[in-house]
């Protein structure tokens, strides 16, 4: 038999599903479910906990516990990064991933600090370069609306960036078309990336910066740029709220038979 507190906590969830406590909702305090008979005072701190380390609920000091908006953003795969959105128009990645998601963007929900300094053993390692080598890191916080979605902090070379926009730590896109755009006409065309994606839980530091409750998971990406030639012209860390996005991929599936014998 489960305890009481996760029972409670699966009857809370059923109502959350089913829209009966709506998003933005404010539940019932935890005196207010004492007196209604569904447990002590510890097995609806407990259910509650639950619910928030299940990404259903936030609770803070002053709201109480609050439903969480349920529909998490869809973070595209390949068509994010469709040179006809950042090359020829002005969709950056962030913003593709708002539009395929029917939601509201700012350029301001993206904020940025830039600095350069030693790169770390796994930067290096990404662009070849010794442990120690200078890069440019541009880390950004993305935000929707009040509510910050991810971390993304990319690495370059300066040969590749010096003198560019994306040196210039004014907040949003690193003008029309972002970063990929700035690359592109400095001379280096992406062609290909390669993505990895680590599922943890989030660290003190990050739980803070996302607003996550303590024990939510993350999800890590780490993400590959090259051109044609083979040269990394961006090594990047991303760490997204895993309870705020879906992951969506659409692409040709391979058929390593057709290959024409040499």
């Amino acid at each position: 038999m489960a305890p009481k507190w996760r029972e409670l906590a699966d009857r809370l969830a059923e109502r959350i599903r089913s829209g009966e406590y709506a998003p933005g909702q404010r539940l019932p305090h935890i005196r207010e479910l004492v007196e209604a008979g569904e447990g002590s005072k510890s097995t609806v701190h407990a259910a509650y906990k639950a619910l928030e380390a299940e990404g259903l609920v936030t609770s803070s000091r002053g709201h109480g516990t609050v439903v969480r908006q349920q529909q998490p953003l869809k973070r595209l795969g390949i068509g994010r990064y469709d040179k006809a959105k950042w090359r020829d128009g002005d969709e950056v990645a962030f913003i593709a991933d708002r539009v395929a998601s029917g939601r509201a963007y700012k350029r301001g929900e993206q904020t940025q600090n830039v600095s350069r300094g030693p790169a770390t053993a796994l930067v290096a390692a990404a662009h070849g370069l010794p442990e120690g080598a200078e890069v440019y890191a541009r880390a950004r916080l993305v935000k929707e609306g009040d509510q910050p979605t991810h971390t993304l902090t990319s690495y370059y070379r300066p040969e590749h960036v010096e003198g560019t926009r994306l040196v210039d730590p004014t907040p949003g896109p690193a003008g029309r078309g972002g970063g990929f755009r700035v690359l592109y006409d400095a001379g280096y065309e992406i062609d290909h990336m390669r993505e990895e994606l680590f599922a943890r839980i989030a660290t003190p530091e990050e739980a803070a910066l996302l607003q996550l409750a303590p024990g939510e998971w993350v999800v890590e990406l780490h993400r590959t740029t090259y051109t044609a030639e083979g040269t990394v012209v961006e090594f990047a860390i991303g760490v997204h709220a895993a309870s705020r996005f879906s992951w969506s991929y659409d692409f040709k599936v391979p058929d390593s038979t057709r290959k024409t014998a040499r």
